[in-house]
């Protein structure tokens, strides 16, 4: 459902994203990890049309991001880091407005607005100015816009960043549960979500990816995480990411 081909992007002389390829297909989250800097929310805005590649190409559904881009844009959500939305809208006012952009109408319109409301739990600030509500909030607020129109491809950008623990699980589950039918790509800091709800996982640093992994399921399985070579036991999966990040990492001067 997302075919990364030979992604490059560069702004002036810096290469910010390398030469990357991989897929994601239906029923799959993509765990997308890397140290700050690494090209993961340049890469997402490339999926999802908001910066254009200087080379290669993305396809979601089939189609090209850059050739059609409208058709491409219809079939993904996309949560950005920091959840961008008009601070002096509601909640309500606003989910009303991305419903318009999105295209819903009749019965299929409210049926959504509801179901989204219900599935972030947000009905009792949904008539609160947005600038009013605390991170978590206006962090929910921006999930409910990306599924609103209910997408096959979902890009979200650190999905459970300022959700109390309860919330996290409660984002958690719904991504589970969206996961059966979608293609999911999860960009995140907090590793313990990768082990709850991912299915891959993919390591970039320096605009390159420098391991692939999943949950293993051989004989060191119940829980562990294979991540290019190295095997992490369950809850250890930071130790594999600093190792694969930390050699790709330039060497410093003596």
């Amino acid at each position: 459902m997302i075919d990364i081909k030979n992604l490059v992007k560069q702004f002036g002389p810096f290469t910010a994203v390398d030469n990357i390829s991989f897929t994601v297909g239906k029923g799959e989250v993509l765990g997308f990890l890397g140290p700050n800097g690494a090209g993961k929310s340049t890469t997402m805005k490339m999926v999802c049309g908001f910066l254009a590649p200087t080379a290669g190409s993305i396809a979601v559904c089939g189609h090209d991001v850059d050739a059609e881009p409208l058709a491409a844009k219809r079939c993904s959500g996309y949560l950005p880091d920091g959840a961008p939305a008009y601070a002096d809208m509601t909640g309500r006012g606003f989910l009303d407005f991305i419903a318009d952009v999105r295209g819903l109408s009749g019965r299929d319109r409210q049926w959504r607005l509801d179901k989204v409301v219900d599935q972030v739990n947000i009905k009792d600030v949904l008539d609160q100015p947005i600038d009013t509500l605390s991170k978590g909030y206006k962090r929910r607020v921006g999930l409910a816009q990306a599924i609103l129109h209910d997408p096959p491809v979902l890009v979200l950008d650190e999905p459970t960043d300022g959700l109390d623990p309860n919330q996290k699980h409660e984002v958690r589950g719904l991504i589970q549960t969206m996961a059966r039918d979608k293609a999911i790509i999860i960009s995140t800091h907090i590793l313990e979500e990768v082990e709850a709800v991912c299915s891959r996982a993919i390591v970039i640093a320096r605009g390159r990816i420098v391991a692939e992994g999943r949950p293993d399921s051989g004989p060191s399985g119940s829980g562990s995480w294979r991540i290019g070579d190295i095997i992490a036991e369950p809850g250890r999966l930071d130790a594999a990411f600093r190792q694969v990040t930390q050699a790709a990492a330039p060497a410093r001067a003596a």
